[in-house]
């Protein structure tokens, strides 16, 4: 499943590597250079015109490695837009503040089976999904929701936290750092695909997403914020209180 989760990056590099070979090419032609140092010096004005206009026209070289540049480059453009197209239809159909949560089962760090709805419509909710166990930022967040554990069930809230590790995983990073809240196994990212939780560099980094939701099962609110994992204990908890208060 790896290819299929990650084929925008898998094209985009499978395209750009002959994309950088006739670029570079290209480049010593326009500059007169046999240099490779000519790929990293900021000299972009003359490519450009060299690229849409015809500066050498009877090299017969410069025009071969002009239209090579051209052709992979547009098919580049092409691809880029291909994929800022297709986020957006996914985006139409993601969680977003006023959506119900949908409903789920997954394996939690006990190996049992966790369904939605045992806490929907009884208990407020802080659902956040995670890029990987046990990592930095990861480890950071998730203690420091540890930390305000009471606070949130004082709040009525249950936390889950969801990635796509398995059920192995998660007992051990539960374990590891005392987390006694829900941890659940999303192998495949099939739940993270469901709320439309968005990637980072062309899917290669999950994303860091927090839901929270009342006892009705509307999201009232959601942080997205890859690098300011603590900052997503912060903000649910910050809304939850102003909700309850």
């Amino acid at each position: 499943m790896f290819i299929l989760e990650n084929i925008w990056l898998i094209l985009f590099v499978a395209w750009g590597l002959p994309l950088t070979f006739y670029r570079s090419k290209f480049r010593k032609i326009v500059y007169q250079t046999d240099s490779w140092t000519i790929n990293i010096k900021p000299y972009f004005w003359k490519e450009l015109k060299a690229l849409f206009g015809n500066i050498y026209p009877d090299d017969s070289n410069y025009l071969k490695r002009r239209n090579f540049y051209r052709f992979y480059l547009i098919i580049y453009l092409l691809l880029f837009v291909s994929y800022l197209t297709f986020h957006k239809n996914n985006a139409m159909n993601e969680i977003k503040t006023g959506s119900t949560i949908p409903q789920f089962a997954l394996a939690d760090q006990n190996g049992n089976l966790f369904n939605i709805n045992s806490v929907l419509g009884k208990k407020n909710l802080v659902i956040y999904f995670y890029p990987k166990d046990d990592s930095h930022g990861c480890t950071a967040q998730a203690c420091s929701f540890q930390d305000q554990f009471e606070v949130f069930r004082e709040a009525d809230a249950v936390i889950i936290g969801i990635s796509g590790q398995s059920v192995e995983s998660h007992k051990e990073f539960a374990l590891k750092h005392r987390l006694t809240f829900t941890l659940l196994s999303d192998e495949g990212n099939k739940i993270r695909k469901q709320f439309g939780v968005p990637t980072n560099l062309f899917g290669l980094l999950p994303g860091r997403v927090t839901y929270v939701a009342d006892k009705t099962g509307k999201v009232i609110y959601i942080f997205d914020s890859q690098t300011q994992a603590t900052k997503h204990v912060d903000e649910a908890l910050r809304i939850l209180l102003e909700k309850v208060n």
